[in-house]
């Protein structure tokens, strides 16, 4: 008989935000460090997400959501990138667990933002999950901060992710350029030594 696997950890990620960020960063840094910086790599950038969550080394299981516009069908600054052939239903493994993704995309009747919310707000009510990991587009941010406002559960721990520092509520915030920074191989030491 099988038994049914159950994931503690989330990560909830605008696809379409997360890649303007990526480009943002891949343009100014090929600028100041002059040199190519090459597709962010979407293994190392959940992983990295997952620690600045929480997540520590054990064979965790984690859900990786990337919802996006039925318009879109790639991530363009990251590797692998395409939704249905690259993404959806794969998983990997690595020192924090096995990551699986999943593309949902909005449709008519449900937008990308309708559907990043309900997704939020689904996992957010599982008992199981023990650790949401949350990248909002900015224009999502208040939304976000008014649902999590609503969560009772102190055995959740949920991590909001941006490029700044925003108003808080009942969450822990990490800078989102951390983690892109890492899979798109800029190195802070290559940073200071142009300072």
């Amino acid at each position: 008989m099988n038994e049914k696997q159950t994931t503690d950890n989330i990560i909830i990620a605008d696809a379409a935000f997360i890649d303007k960020v990526a480009f943002d960063l891949i343009v100014n840094f090929e600028r100041m460090l002059e040199r190519r910086i090459p597709q962010a790599d979407l293994a190392k950038w959940v992983e990295c997400i997952a620690l600045d969550g929480g997540l520590r080394e054990g064979s965790h299981q984690t859900t990786v959501v990337l919802t996006h516009d039925k318009e879109q069908e790639t991530l363009k600054n990251f590797l692998p990138s395409n939704f249905s052939q690259e993404l959806d239903g794969k998983a990997f493994n690595g020192p924090l667990g096995e990551f699986c993704f999943s593309t949902p995309c909005g449709e008519t009747y449900v937008g990308k933002d309708e559907l990043f919310l309900d997704t939020l707000q689904t996992f957010l009510a599982e008992k199981d999950v023990k650790r949401i990991m949350v990248i909002p587009d900015d224009s999502l941010y208040n939304n976000v901060r008014d649902i999590l406002r609503k969560v009772h559960d102190d055995d959740k721990r949920i991590t909001v992710f941006a490029m700044q520092p925003m108003p808080g509520g009942n969450f822990r915030q990490e800078i989102l350029g951390y983690s892109l920074m890492a899979a798109l191989g800029i190195r802070g030491e290559e940073i200071n030594s142009r300072n």
